[in-house]
C-alpha cells in the first residue's frame, strides 16, 4: 500500500509534469511583485515563538474546521502572539487554497509559509506569486540537486525555505543545501503517527547560527516548554490550534518560554 506522502507527491508531481508553463517568465512576473515579509527575523529572539497553521483538514484526521474562516482565524492568532503564520494551500488532501493565504496574509499583517508539497521550481516562484513570504521544502520529498535548486530558487526571489526533516541522515542533507531554517518534523509523513520526542533528540544536531523550529504533535504548554528548553526557536503548531474553543488564549499558552541553548 502506498504512504501518505507517497500518494500526495505521485499526484504533485503528476501535476509538475503536465505544466508546461515557461520557468523564467513565472519568474519575471515573481519578481514584479511586492517583496516578501521577513520570515526569518520574526522567529529570532530569546523566547519561543509561534508559527501558526491555518488548515480545514488533514489525510490522517479528517476534517478539523472544514468551514474555517482564514481571515477571521488569522485576527485570532494575531491576538494570541503568533509570529508567523503557515497556511495550506493544497487542495486534494488538505482542503487549502491559494485564496486562503491571500486573505490570511491580508487580515494578518504577518509573514505567511505557504504549507504545501514542494516538487519543482515552479512551486517555489507560485510561492512568491500568490503572495507568500516563506516556502516549505520537504527533504524526503526532493532528492539533493531538486533540494539545492529550489533553496536556491528561494534566495533569488527573496522567499525564506523552512527544509524539514524527520531523522539525521534528512538533517545532514538540509544543512548541505544551505538551510538556515530546518523544521523538525515529529510526525512521519509516511505513516502520519507523530514521535513526540523526535525533535528533542534532534535538537543538538542543528548548529546553533541555524533556526529551529520542531513541528507536530505540540498540544499545549508543556509541549511547548519542553521544546523550548531543547533549544528550538520556535513551534509550527496547527490541530491544537485550529481545534481550540479560544484559539487565542491556546496559542499565549505556548509562546514566550525561553529558549535553551543547543
Amino acid at each position: 500500500m502506498p504512504t501518505y506522502l507517497e500518494e500526495i507527491l505521485v499526484s504533485h508531481r503528476a501535476r509538475a509534469a503536465a505544466d508546461d508553463r515557461e520557468l523564467e517568465d513565472l519568474v519575471e512576473r515573481a519578481m514584479a511583485t511586492p517583496l516578501p515579509r521577513d520570515f526569518a527575523g520574526a522567529l529570532g529572539g530569546t523566547v519561543l515563538s509561534c508559527i501558526a497553521e491555518i488548515k480545514r483538514r488533514s489525510p490522517s484526521k479528517g476534517d478539523l474546521d472544514p468551514d474555517l474562516q482564514p481571515e477571521l482565524v488569522a485576527k485570532e492568532y494575531v491576538a494570541g502572539g503568533a509570529a508567523c503564520l503557515s497556511v495550506l494551500t493544497d487542495s486534494d488532501y488538505f482542503g487549502g487554497s491559494r485564496a486562503d493565504l491571500a486573505a490570511a496574509r491580508e487580515a494578518s499583517g504577518l509573514p505567511v509559509l505557504r504549507k504545501d508539497f514542494t516538487v519543482q521550481e515552479a512551486d517555489v516562484v507560485d510561492a512568491r506569486l500568490m503572495g507568500a513570504d516563506a516556502v516549505l521544502l520537504i527533504v524526503a520529498a526532493l532528492d539533493d540537486d531538486s533540494l539545492r535548486r529550489c533553496a536556491a530558487r528561494a534566495g533569488d526571489l527573496g522567499l525564506a525555505a523552512v527544509v524539514e526533516v524527520h531523522d539525521e541522515r534528512e538533517l545532514e542533507r538540509a544543512l548541505a543545501a544551505g538551510a538556515r531554517i530546518v523544521g523538525v518534523n515529529q510526525r512521519d509523513l509516511r505513516t502520519f503517527q507523530v514521535d513526540p520526542e523526535r525533535a528533542c533528540a534532534l535538537a543538538t544536531e542543528i548548529p546553533a547560527d541555524v533556526i529551529a523550529v520542531a513541528e507536530s504533535g505540540i498540544r499545549d504548554a508543556a509541549d511547548a516548554r519542553r521544546l523550548a528548553d531543547a533549544g528550538y526557536d520556535a513551534i509550527l503548531v496547527g490541530e491544537a490550534l485550529v481545534r481550540a474553543e479560544d484559539r487565542a488564549a491556546r496559542l499565549r499558552d505556548l509562546v514566550g518560554h525561553p529558549v535553551g541553548r543547543r
